[in-house]
């Protein structure tokens, strides 16, 4: 069996600049559609959304954007809190 040093063995998943290769396939195509609605109706929706789409799929150590704002919305609001107070004599 051969070892391969990068990327990890070839067991990480392909990544270009900050986001996944999926990621970056549905972003490009999906700008490239924007622009040209935006090109030939002046209606620029669609771009805010790919753009929008953009930020919240960059990855940071297999995580992306969307993944912390879940994790901080289950924290902070979905999931009750439990605190336990003792008192040490």
């Amino acid at each position: 069996m051969k070892t391969y040093i990068y990327p990890q063995n070839l067991k990480a998943s392909a990544n270009i600049w900050l986001w996944s290769l999926k990621d970056f396939s549905i972003l490009a195509i999906s700008l490239l559609i924007a622009v040209i609605v935006w090109a030939n109706t002046a209606f620029y929706l669609p771009l805010v959304l790919v753009l929008i789409f953009a930020f919240m799929t960059i990855r940071y150590d297999e995580a992306t954007v969307m993944d912390f704002i879940r994790w901080g919305v289950k924290f902070f609001v979905t999931t009750q809190q439990e605190f336990q107070w003792t008192i040490e004599n």
